[in-house]
């Protein structure tokens, strides 16, 4: 039984620690995201501060 108990263990331990390094690798940082949502950002402020430039010519 203890033998049973200790391979279930050791099994999900190497399991966790795997998915652990695959997640790492193949995961993007925060860093990473932080950066993408930020020029995401930029890039929505650009578009629509040229839209209301527009807007606001065709009005004059």
């Amino acid at each position: 039984m203890n033998k049973l108990v200790s391979g279930a263990i050791t099994g999900v331990v190497l399991t966790a620690a795997v998915g652990t390094a695959a997640h790492m690798m193949n995961g993007k940082s925060p860093a990473r995201r932080r950066k993408e949502a930020k020029k995401t950002a930029v890039r929505t402020m650009q578009t629509i501060g040229g839209i209301v430039d527009g807007i606001t010519s065709a009005i004059r």
